[in-house]
């Protein structure tokens, strides 16, 4: 064999090992040059204008599901039109499901999008673990402390990579007020102001008839039953974001649908991803003029609007200075702190500038994403505590390592909700 022959077959057989489909090498193993194929669970706004076109970008979207069949043809064609623009190739082929399991049992789907309402997260979380998948969740990440941890819980057991859309996190601007506030440009931190809407009211709208494109059993699932009205789930010709998270039986208001970002951010700058607040402490009218919470360490935290140019915004005060964070704007005093490049040697936050593909890098390394689930859980546990605080509107002490109520037995029934059958937690 000649020297060009020997490097010729030599070539072919290296192309021919990487390129090695994932079911010959077994298991959930990805070879170097193997995109990654998803499958999406959630045919909703969010699904469809947001998650779907920035992994159809990226990966192998090839088919979702959902109880709206209306949602799904119009999630088929987003999809298509997508993949076909990012490949430069007509694209065919995506399938839709209109039950989620069936998507689960595919084998050559590697991770799901869960794109749902958040009352479903933990279930689906927990059944695509099992399944093999990884998993992308919406925020809030579940939608009861007992949830969360379930979630947690199955990630571990079945060694899966999670990613929460919390991506803030991916965005420069959050990621430098939490490194200024973590190398402690502003002092030690007096106070943290958090403005988001307020919290779920219970569900009372008048049943309308469901349309007959509309499985309404499936889209209740394991949530409690209640009749179809289109705030839930309107009609797509609307293109409007559904109301159901206002309603406590399915989502937790504004306090869960922005809190999953703004207290966060707080959290993440105060280094507090494995933990939260010690003490939740209604408005009483008098010392306490708005919710207001504290670390172990005396740190205070409010809930409360602080500017009038932006609706969802942290402030964080310190002895020696103020950083005001939100998607419009991050100032600081003082203001050279905005542009101040931090240090090889300060505390570095973990650096990702695109959400989606830092989740489809960890599924390929199998290292931790930038939001994990812990990061999740922890986030939605402390926003779902402010609304437990609002509804009983009492003084609630939280242990954060055992993730209990101190001496009070009705907070403690209130971290799980009722799951429907035949669905369940179980790990």
């Amino acid at each position: 064999m000649n020297r060009r022959h020997f490097l010729k077959n030599g070539t072919l057989a290296a192309a021919a090992f990487t390129i090695l489909p994932r079911n010959v090498l077994g298991g959930t193993h990805l070879a170097p040059s193997d995109q990654i194929t998803l499958g999406i669970i959630g045919c909703g706004a969010q699904g469809r204008w947001t998650l779907a076109p920035e992994f159809a970008r990226r990966a192998n979207l090839v088919a979702a599901a959902d109880c709206d069949s209306i949602r799904l043809q119009a999630m088929q064609e987003i999809v298509e039109g997508e993949t076909t623009k990012a490949k430069g190739q007509a694209y065919k082929g995506f399938k839709q499901y209109a039950d989620y399991r069936e998507l689960l049992n595919r084998k050559d789907i590697d991770g799901v999008i869960i794109a749902t309402p958040d009352y479903w997260h933990a279930v689906m979380t927990i059944e695509a673990c099992r399944a093999g998948k990884d998993v992308y969740v919406e925020k809030p990440m579940a939608h009861s402390i007992e949830e969360g941890r379930a979630m947690a819980n199955a990630v571990a057991k079945y060694n899966r990579v999670l990613q929460v859309g919390n991506m803030q996190r991916s965005w420069r601007n959050f990621r430098h007020a939490c490194e200024l506030v973590r190398n402690g440009y502003i002092g030690k931190i007096k106070e943290i102001k958090v403005a988001v809407g307020p919290p779920p009211v219970p569900y009372d709208l008048p049943e309308q008839p469901v349309p007959k494109h509309i499985n309404w059993e499936r889209w209740i699932g394991p949530g409690p039953m209640n009749p179809y009205n289109e705030e839930l789930l309107p009609s797509i010709e609307k293109r409007v974001y559904p109301n159901w998270r206002n309603y406590k039986e399915y989502g937790g208001g504004m306090i869960t649908d922005w809190g999953a970002h703004m207290f966060d951010i707080a959290q993440w700058a105060m280094g507090m991803d494995d933990s939260g607040p010690v003490e939740f402490i209604p408005a009483d009218g008098k010392d306490y003029k708005v919710l207001t919470m504290y670390y172990a360490d005396g740190t205070k935290m409010t809930h409360e609007p602080f500017r009038k140019d932006e609706g969802n915004a942290v402030r964080f005060i310190g002895d020696n200075g103020v950083i005001d964070i939100s998607r419009s704007f991050l100032d600081t005093i003082p203001a050279k702190l905005q542009n101040h490049e931090i240090g090889e040697n300060e505390i570095r936050l973990y650096r990702s500038n695109d959400h989606y593909a830092d989740f489809l890098n960890s599924m390929k390394t199998r290292k931790q994403p930038l939001s994990t689930v812990e990061v999740g859980h922890r986030t939605a546990s402390l926003c779902m505590i402010v609304n437990l605080c609002y509804e009983l509107n009492r003084k609630l002490a939280w242990n954060p390592q055992k993730e209990e109520f101190l001496n009070d037995d009705e907070a403690n029934k209130r971290r799980s909700n009722p799951i429907r059958a035949p669905y369940s937690l179980t790990v």
